[in-house]
């Protein structure tokens, strides 16, 4: 079993394993050389084209997992919503009523995306050892961006159709639960041994308004999945205010952003794996900024099995040569025998 599984399986390992969140794309040449010739749709539709991508980073830096390329809102089309990229996801007519939710369709599973599930099994026969993760967007951050139509700091709209428009909204997220469902068993059943739900907007609202509208879905999802016998693993971004709410999610392990230290987690998570959580700013820092941080973080995952990665995505303008010294930083730190 690879290190990756195991710790998700609750072993304290001797050194972390390392991957990185969107470590496949941005930041990398050869995935440039790739956008100039493709354009985003083309290159996740196009299951040899997003089996390259994905391989990248796990060529380069040896990735202890490599992660689905993708993005949150491939399942979204088969609902019969069109989505565009801009660069961020467009939505050009925003569902904001009761009547255009039910208007809405839950995918049968042939119907959702399927070059994700060939992009799967091509990944399955190259990537040998290295464990796949697949994943999606939690129902509360694909809301959001079906109501608000594109990427807000605030996402207004979105919060007032949360309350002024209650039914709709819960009937909207019941509808993407399901369809999340679907979408993730479908890849699980392609060949991903380990998925992620990422809560990306999770952090906007404030403890009761996530109690409501979602941690319910995110637990519906996951209880859904938990007879599929992968490992399920969960990031509400900016959600240190959420936490008492977070720690409830039935899941493997939780990934923690940068925002607060994972010892500030680790009482209310007992031995359950935590994964993160570097700040991804510090990557376009100098090489021994990296290297001392990483450090850090890798002392604050002491005691329980830790999973190290970014609080967030990686930066388009990272250096290369930065995430190679993180991952050596990351591997040379023996866990039962730290030193400073």
């Amino acid at each position: 079993m690879s290190l990756l599984l195991r710790v998700l399986h609750g072993e304290d390992s001797e050194r972390a394993p390392i991957w990185l969140m969107r470590q496949a794309g941005r930041h990398l040449a050869e995935y440039r050389a790739l956008k100039e010739k493709y354009d985003f749709w083309t290159l996740v539709r196009t299951p040899e084209l997003a089996t390259e991508v994905t391989l990248q980073p796990v060529r380069r830096y040896g990735m202890d997992a490599a992660i689905l390329f993708s993005d949150i809102m491939t399942p979204i089309p088969a609902m019969g919503v069109p989505v565009e990229f801009s660069p961020g996801p467009v939505i050009a007519e925003p569902i904001r009523s009761l009547e255009a939710v039910r208007k809405l369709r839950v995918p049968e599973v042939g119907e959702l995306a399927p070059y994700v599930g060939q992009t799967i099994a091509l990944l399955r026969r190259e990537l040998g050892d290295v464990p796949l993760i697949g994943f999606a967007g939690a129902p509360l951050t694909l809301a959001s961006y079906m109501v608000e139509g594109s990427g807000s700091k605030e996402f207004s709209s979105f919060r007032a159709f949360l309350h002024s428009e209650s039914e709709a909204a819960h009937a909207l997220l019941e509808a993407l639960t399901e369809t999340t469902v679907r979408y993730l068993r479908m890849q699980v059943e392609a060949g991903a041994q380990v998925v992620q739900l990422f809560d990306s907007w999770a952090g906007l609202h404030n403890a009761e308004t996530y109690a409501t509208f979602g941690a319910p879905y995110v637990r519906k999802v996951f209880d859904a999945l938990q007879l599929v016998g992968v490992p399920r693993m969960y990031l509400a971004l900016n959600a240190a205010h959420l936490k008492h709410e977070v720690v409830r999610i039935p899941c493997e392990a939780l990934s923690v952003d940068w925002r607060e230290p994972i010892s500030s987690w680790r009482p209310l998570t007992a031995a359950r794996p935590l994964q993160g959580n570097l700040d991804p700013a510090v990557l376009l820092a100098a090489p021994e900024t990296v290297a001392r941080q990483a450090r850090r973080v890798l002392r604050e995952g002491l005691g329980a099995p830790h999973i190290f990665n970014l609080g967030h995505g990686i930066f388009p303008q990272t250096s290369p040569a930065n995430v190679e010294r993180l991952v050596a930083e990351v591997r040379s730190f023996n866990r039962h025998a730290p030193t400073e």
